[in-house]
């Protein structure tokens, strides 16, 4: 690099430290800013030899990761200094101690924890991975900071990951998509999620992610002279009302239209609410209740609100802390709006989240907040050792999206769960005691299956019984990790002990049979009898589950073959040999499936979940006892297999060769005229020449729904098959289901 570009490059570095500075979201006093720039001066210093797969120098994504932890999180000096520094212990001969010499403990133990979560390998064993993802989350309830500048870290390196190669990108935004997207959701930074979610949609369907964006733009003129009637009309009568306020028009986010597009299956055009209207007002604390209502008395006086969609954010807050208005309007056109109304202290706390709570929150303030129950809850759950990692981040995962329902206690407390939670989650979430014991509940007076879902406003009372002892049905009764880990445990501690039992009673008798009982011998075990765990197999040998002839069987078969899962994936070739395809241009035929760099040919097998045909964007994911099974890369399962167990994941994808014959499902719906069906089989049979497998009809009130089975040979007969379906008279809409 020249002179001058090393001059020019040094004050893009002084102008990026000029603007973190300025953008800061808290008062930096005159310490503040000699902290923040000892940790640059020491950041600059240790990276000084480094630059990015890009080309830049490597000191632009610490300041680019402080940047959005001063601004977008807001959070303080501290924080901002360990940003600066998050990877120099890493990267460099600089370590934890030094960085305690140099500033204090308090840093030196942020560094530390952003470090030790640097260093978690993710192409590795699923369970090695999930505990990581434990210690990582236990450093959260430790100080919170340190997963906020991991975010806004994993932030940064979604948004500068255009020069990696494509597997790395989809590995690294699927589990984006899989941690770190929810974490800031229920961290209450709902921007900085909504960015992780619209770049790990870029990564991981990069044609959808394009699609939606340029609709979105073709579109936008209309949108914003749309937003515009509406406020113009609104604005003129909050005036009129003495209201302090500003509206912002607001874009649904790309990843939000495709979950509802997925959701509901229907194309961009058939999403309605693709924005929504956000009215922030001034307002003290004392009338911020009252003027919220007051606008919602505004807005409904112009448009016609539907009750169903309205959502009270105010009297109860989410879990997050988050406070809102929403109200779903019918606006001009008939179309569906979403209105939010917020106070300005409202909206600084969605914005940023946690750093405003602390801002807003009263010294004197005795309740606790959510967001620290939370924190409590998830400490207890991953000190819980005895649960298995990989269902604490399953069970983690699906409780950090769960809507929210309030529900009340006989004295008329208010607790907050899940939407789906059940009256046992509820007895639970009041104390474990009374959930180890609950022999019954009572919603609204009335008596109800401990498995009964709950509704918000609901009143919940529990009746227990000191000699009530949980079983593995209630397993089956609960929606929340708390419980599940709490019923888990009393019934593991039974297990284990059973499994003890077991364990000798299976050394006696493989001894009878010449086998001594070791790691191996135990792993071929769990694999011979489908098992997951050895505790599973120890167990039902100390139940009885296997017998002694199994146990026979399992030997003659040791003795006569050592089968090794790799030897199954044979390749495909008549003559054993390992034949290469060198075909580039893929055809409409695309029928035979090739893996890896080389286009190698493998056993494989179709995933039932997504039902993948010819011609579909694939992966192949190597499982333990199936061989390789093919998903197509936008199944409902990818972004977690893709997250959590890339090592198993080999590249696959269709060219052409002897046709092959695969089934597909299309659901379709519209309107029931004569002959219809006659229409539509002489489409596909005729026209077409497509095989029809099974083809089933009903009619109601002048509509019809219908689901037909067909034999195609990829995936271009199958789009042109539903063009031409479409054009039927009648027909509203094709729809390629993948399950029965």
């Amino acid at each position: 690099m020249t002179e001058i570009d090393l001059e020019a490059e040094n004050k893009a570095i002084a102008q990026e430290y000029k603007e973190l500075l300025r953008i800061s979201y808290q008062t930096l006093s005159d310490e503040d800013k000699k902290l923040i720039r000892k940790a640059f001066d020491v950041a600059v210093d240790a990276h000084k030899d480094q630059r990015r797969k890009s080309g830049e120098a490597y000191i632009f994504h610490p300041i680019a990761v402080a940047k959005i932890v001063a601004s977008e999180i807001g959070l303080g000096a501290t924080s901002i200094a360990a940003a600066l520094m998050h990877d120099v212990v890493e990267d460099t001969e600089i370590t934890v101690e030094d960085i305690e010499k140099m500033f204090n403990p308090k840093i030196a133990k942020i560094v530390e924890g952003l470090t030790k979560i640097a260093k978690v390998k993710t192409e590795q064993d699923i369970s090695l991975q999930a505990e990581n993802f434990r210690k990582m989350l236990l450093t959260l309830h430790e100080d919170v900071r340190v997963i906020l500048i991991k975010i806004a870290d994993r932030l940064h390196n979604m948004q500068t990951m255009g020069s990696m190669a494509d597997y790395k990108q989809a590995k690294i935004a699927s589990e984006t998509l899989y941690i770190y997207a929810p974490l800031a959701h229920r961290l209450g930074l709902y921007n900085i999620k909504t960015q992780l979610e619209d770049l790990g949609l870029k990564y991981t369907e990069p044609e959808v992610y394009n699609e939606i964006v340029s609709k979105i733009k073709e579109t936008k003129q209309e949108q914003d002279a749309y937003i515009k009637d509406i406020s113009d009309i609104l604005s003129a009568s909050l005036k009129e009302e003495g209201v302090d306020f500003i509206i912002k028009g607001r874009p649904k986010s790309i990843y939000s239209i495709r979950r509802k597009m997925r959701a509901q299956n229907v194309s961009f055009e058939e999403v309605y609410d693709k924005f929504a209207l956000r009215i922030i007002y001034k307002s003290n604390a004392h009338d911020e209740k009252f003027l919220a209502w007051k606008i919602y008395s505004v807005v409904t006086d112009h448009y016609r609100p539907s009750p169903s969609r309205l959502r009270d954010w105010i009297s109860s807050p989410k879990s997050t802390g988050y406070e809102a208005l929403h109200i779903t309007v019918m606006g001009p056109k008939g179309r569906w709006v979403e209105i939010q109304v917020r106070s300005e202290r409202m909206d600084e706390i969605a914005e940023k989240g946690y750093a405003a709570h602390y801002k807003y929150k009263n010294a004197d303030d005795d309740e606790e907040h959510g967001l620290e129950i939370w924190l409590n809850q998830l400490k207890e759950a991953l000190e819980n050792q005895t649960s298995s990692a990989v269902d604490f981040v399953e069970d983690f995962k699906l409780n950090l999206y769960a809507k929210e329902i309030y529900v009340f206690t006989p004295k008329g407390d208010i607790k907050s769960l899940p939407k789906g939670a059940t009256a046992l989650d509820f007895a639970f979430s009041i104390h474990t005691d009374i959930g180890l014991h609950t022999r019954g509940t009572r919603v609204n007076g009335k008596l109800v299956p401990l498995n009964h879902v709950l509704n918000s406003g609901d009143q919940v009372d529990v009746i227990t019984s000191q000699n009530q002892k949980p079983n593995s049905q209630w397993l089956e009764f609960v929606t929340t990790s708390r419980a599940r880990t709490k019923i888990k445990n009393v019934l593991n501690d039974n297990a284990r002990r059973i499994a003890e039992d077991g364990k000798e009673l299976l050394t006696r008798k493989l001894r009878h049979l010449k086998i001594t009982l070791n790691e191996s011998v135990v792993n071929e075990l769990v694999n011979y009898f489908k098992l997951q765990t050895s505790l599973d197999l120890f167990y039902r040998i100390g139940i009885g589950a296997i017998e002694n002839q199994q146990l026979k069987d399992f030997a003659a078969q040791k003795s006569n073959t050592l089968v090794n899962f790799f030897k199954k994936t044979i390749k495909r070739s008549p003559s054993g040999q390992n034949e290469q395809i060198s075909k580039n241009e893929i055809s409409k035929k695309y029928d035979l499936l090739v893996f890896g760099k080389e286009q190698e040919k493998l056993d494989y097998k179709l995933a039932s979940c997504c039902n993948p045909i010819p011609g579909d964007d694939v992966f192949g994911f190597i499982t333990i006892n199936e061989g390789i099974k093919i998903h197509r890369k936008d199944c409902p399962n990818a972004i977690s297999m893709q997250s959590n167990y890339a090592y198993r994941i080999i590249q696959a994808k269709w060219i052409d060769s002897s046709q092959e014959e695969f089934i597909a499902i299309l659901e379709i719906t519209g309107f029931d005229t004569m002959g219809l069906a006659n229409e539509m089989t002489k489409v596909i049979s005729n026209q077409m020449h497509v095989n029809i497998q099974s083809l089933s009809l009903s009619g109601d009130a002048g509509i019809f729904k219908g689901r037909i089975t067909v034999i195609v040979q990829n995936n271009s007969v199958l789009k042109k098959l539903i063009d031409n379906i479409k054009k039927v008279d009648g027909v509203d809409k094709v729809t390629r289901i993948y399950q029965n």
